[in-house]
């Protein structure tokens, strides 16, 4: 019995590039649910995967001019996202229209321009490794890269926790405190575009949000108290990075899709049986009976 569980668990994690997977996954897990949660309660989760796709020209930039360099890559994925977001902040002061709409716009543009540039620059091999990314081929640069940006991630987190939480449920008693919503705001994007930037080397730009928003959503089912939900996300991103890597070592999968696919496999779960707002939930607070009215 201890061989199978060995055979099954362990021994998959004896080879150098399962060990360096596996950390840098769970690096990427400790920092990316906490924004994903953020992202949820400010209703923006479909925000972090437009700025996904706003670091793609950054990227193919960085591959064209220093081939696969993950630090050339990075650089240019940071300064594409952050300027992307910018330009949508800035188009949406001026013109008046939500900023979702004004970044599904540059959304667009942004991958249509980096699939433009690879294509351009390399081969369809190319192009694949750079939207679906290879977690199984980060080297000993990317992973500290990786756990270097992870780290800041939780660090300036942790520094702006608190005005973060009143920025998403007061926003005006932010501002009679003196302090610029704005400046907030753009702090989080930018540490968004950090994590996706450092998630696109594992994921590839087209999955790197699936860590950080899918063990979010699963957590609302669970829980309803803040510090429950990056709890809790951070436990779900751990157990799909872990779980996919061995599904994909044992049957043989591509290791990025086994991992958001049994991270959306406990969404799915959870939204069937999950504590809160599951349908298991709703089917008993409906079969419940009702409590006799006092008497008056």
């Amino acid at each position: 019995m201890l061989e199978l569980l060995n055979s099954l668990f362990i021994a998959p994690f004896d080879y150098g590039f399962m060990q360096r997977a596996l950390v840098a996954g769970l690096a990427l897990s400790l920092a990316a649910p906490a924004l994903g949660v953020f992202l949820m309660l400010r209703g923006m989760s479909l925000i972090g995967d437009a700025m996904a796709h706003a670091i793609l020209p950054g990227v193919a930039l960085g591959f064209l001019m220093a081939g696969f360099s993950l630090p050339a890559m990075s650089l240019g994925g940071i300064l594409s996202g952050l300027l992307v977001a910018g330009l949508a902040g800035s188009v949406s002061h001026m013109s008046g229209h939500r900023e979702d709409s004004a970044m599904a716009s540059f959304f667009l543009i942004s991958l249509a321009a980096g699939v433009m540039l690879v294509s351009l620059g390399g081969s369809s091999v190319d192009l694949t490794h750079v939207l679906f990314g290879s977690i199984l081929a980060v080297d000993s640069t990317a992973l500290i890269l990786i756990a270097a940006i992870s780290t800041m991630i939780v660090v300036v987190l942790a520094i702006v926790f608190r005005a973060l939480v009143v920025e998403c449920l007061d926003p005006l008693f932010l501002r009679g405190q003196g302090m610029a919503g704005g400046l907030v705001h753009g702090i989080f994007l930018g540490l968004v575009v950090l994590n996706l930037t450092a998630g696109f080397q594992t994921l590839g730009t087209l999955m790197a949000v699936g860590l950080m928003m899918l063990p979010a959503t699963t957590a609302r089912f669970w829980s309803k108290r803040l510090e429950g939900l990056i709890g809790l996300g951070i436990l779900l991103a751990m157990f799909a990075t872990s779980g996919g890597l061995l599904l994909s070592y044992h049957l043989e999968l591509p290791s990025g899709p086994s991992i958001i696919l049994l991270a959306g496999a406990c969404y799915v779960f959870s939204a069937l049986l999950g504590r809160y707002n599951s349908l298991l939930a709703k089917l008993r607070r409906r079969d419940a009976p009702l409590e006799p009215r006092a008497a008056e």
